[in-house]
């Protein structure tokens, strides 16, 4: 488990998630999950991380990789015992929801 990351009263910094989450990469697309503005939400109660995030499709086929990668990266974190992934779909991603970085690499 990563060492860093903990606030000075020993939980798990939201930044620190963040982090994590910018190292999970959507395959179809090659940019990460806050860039792609996919991340809606981190919690941090204790040791338990809660993250809503959607997805650019409902349907999308990689659902299953793109949680398994979530879950592993924001689990490497010391401190973190439990990450849920809450998929949602309100409000419904768009493409306005990138990062002018995102929209820029993806020719927005």
């Amino acid at each position: 488990m990563l060492g860093k990351g903990l606030n000075d009263d020993g939980v798990v910094a939201t930044v620190a998630v963040f982090e994590r989450l910018e190292l999970v990469i959507d395959p179809e697309l090659g940019i990460d999950i806050v860039n792609l503005g996919l991340v809606y939400e981190v919690t941090v109660t204790g040791a338990e991380v809660v993250i809503d995030m959607t997805l650019t499709t409902p349907g999308c086929p990689l659902h299953a990789s793109i949680e398994d990668q979530v879950r592993a990266r924001v689990g490497e974190l010391a401190g973190v015992a439990t990450v849920v992934v809450n998929l949602v779909w309100d409000p419904p991603w768009t493409p306005s929801s990138m990062s002018p970085l995102a929209r820029r690499d993806l020719g927005f």
